[in-house]
């Protein structure tokens, strides 16, 4: 039997549409939009999130136009107490929000009007919903960088507390995920806190750049009304106005530069969750989850997943996604406000969530984490890790060209492949007759230990290296709750 598939909305315009008429639009619109136009139309269901913004925004709007003279004392009170009742029934929940009245903007003001009459008609004077926006936004976005900002700050310190409980612990350090040369787990975590405090400087660069004023930039020429723009931009914390109207209204290059940055945070910690992947693996067996970050199977009893990191690894695509489809939204809009901005938000609130939750789960697994260093140290010297150090031994003491010390060690590499021993396995018979000048002075860097305690040039993996790195970081991230932070834009460290 044939099923009849049903469109979900109909495309006929109510019947009786001269007698409900858009209360918005007033006398230019006499019928209401068909209901596949208001489904597609309404933001409501997400723009509402914006509501402490738009509230702060409005009650920095309307002081201003009392300031100028535009509205009276009495109207300002108004405005002001209709604000504060509807913040307290938005935070309560008891405030009903309205599909037909499109966006939190208007069923802001619209409420106000139902509360205080007259008055609250008057609070748009000098304003239009793109500037509003604008600028609502600019807040909503700002604020969520102070927020990140600390959630990037408390992972960091827990991985420079590891560090440098860890300091001296040695590891395999990879290139090509082939064993190389012998880092410290300290170390390795310490490079991703590095990684952090970019990410950090990348969202306080935008935040700096992000912090002009839109409002009084009205529809897209700005007003005729003579309105105080740098009252509002101080009263709402930005730095100054905006310089041109059309490009305040249509203006999202905010918004991308913010998606970048989380999109380049949620790779490095799509990197880390994958070692933790790797390190959880049997193969490798570095690290241990607990419980509280893991799961079972359902048939292989003996499983236990590190599912937290592998969603930390699959919401990369959930952010990275967010910022290509805006960048997808914008690339063809002349100036100045289009509608299609309207879908800037959704993606933005939903990379935000899933930023907050990847930092919290990361942060979460790197607490809980416990480090099997024995198994680190006996991995750290397969691969004949310390070959380099041996390099550079001939290099330091029998001073050979580098190059030439390269070849030297490459053989005797071959040599104890060959026998199926490692490095330090090689008798001095067999050393010297790769090089004849090579001593039982050579065993003293062999060892992983020693190859370790050796990278003491800045930066490097020595022990000694990693306390102080980590100690500083530690410092540096404790002094925050002490202080008003402000972020350096290089270095991503408080200053």
């Amino acid at each position: 039997m044939k099923k009849h598939l049903t469109a979900p909305f109909s495309n006929t315009p109510p019947s009786s549409s001269s007698d409900t008429p858009n209360k918005q639009w007033g006398g230019r619109f006499c019928g209401s939009p068909s209901e596949v136009m208001q489904a597609i139309n309404t933001s409501i269901g997400f723009d509402k999130a914006l509501w402490q913004q738009d509230i702060r925004g409005s009650r920095a709007h309307a002081d201003m136009l009392a300031h100028v003279g535009i509205l009276s004392a009495d109207d300002l009170a108004a405005i002001h107490q209709g604000l504060d009742d509807i913040y307290q029934e938005i935070e309560s929940g008891s405030f009903i929000f309205s599909d037909a009245l499109e966006d939190i903007h208007m069923n802001i003001e619209a409420r106000l009007s139902e509360r205080i009459g007259e008055a609250g008609k008057r609070l748009h004077t000098a304003r239009s919903r793109n500037d509003q926006v604008a600028t609502d936004f600019r807040l909503w976005v700002r604020d969520a960088i102070d927020s990140l900002n600390r959630r990037i700050a408390s992972l960091m310190q827990a991985l420079a507390s590891k560090a440098k409980h860890h300091a001296a612990d040695p590891m395999p350090g990879f290139t090509h995920l082939q064993t190389a040369q012998p880092v410290t787990f300290g170390h390795h975590l310490l490079a991703y806190v590095e990684m952090l405090s970019r990410d950090r400087g990348r969202l306080a660069d935008t935040r700096r750049r992000l912090n002009e004023c839109p409002l009084g930039s009205a529809a897209l020429a700005g007003t005729s009304f003579p309105i105080d723009r740098q009252m509002t931009s101080a009263a709402l914390d930005f730095d100054r106005p905006t310089a041109n109207s059309l490009d305040a209204v249509s203006d999202r290059d905010f918004v991308l530069e913010y998606l970048s940055a989380l999109s380049i945070l949620s790779v490095h910690l799509s990197r880390l969750a994958e070692e933790i992947i790797l390190w959880c693996s049997a193969p490798f067996s570095f690290i241990r989850l607990s419980d509280a970050f893991t799961t079972g199977s359902s048939i292989m009893p003996q499983k236990r997943n590190p599912d937290a990191a592998e969603l930390v690894r699959a919401k990369t695509g959930c952010i990275m996604g967010s910022l290509m489809g805006l960048f997808t939204v914008m690339k063809g809009l002349p100036l100045a406000y289009a509608k299609d901005m309207q879908e800037d938000k959704q993606p933005v609130f939903t990379a935000t969530e899933a930023a907050h939750l990847c930092l919290a789960a990361m942060e979460g697994m790197i607490h809980d984490m416990h480090a099997n260093t024995q198994n680190m140290r006996a991995l750290a010297s397969t691969g004949y890790s310390t070959a380099t150090d041996l390099a550079d031994w001939l290099v330091r003491v029998l001073k050979l060209p580098f190059r030439t010390a390269h070849h030297v060690t490459g053989r005797l590499v071959a040599k104890a492949e060959e026998k199926n021993i490692n490095l330090a396995d090689l008798t001095l018979d067999d050393m010297q007759a790769e090089e004849s000048g090579i001593t039982e002075d050579i065993y003293s860097v062999l060892s992983v230990d020693s190859s370790i305690a050796s990278r003491t040039s800045m930066g490097g993996t020595a022990p000694q290296n990693v306390r102080t790195q980590a100690q500083r970081w530690l410092t540096l991230l404790a002094g925050e709750t002490q202080t008003d932070t402000h972020i350096n834009t290089q270095t991503g460290a408080p200053i």
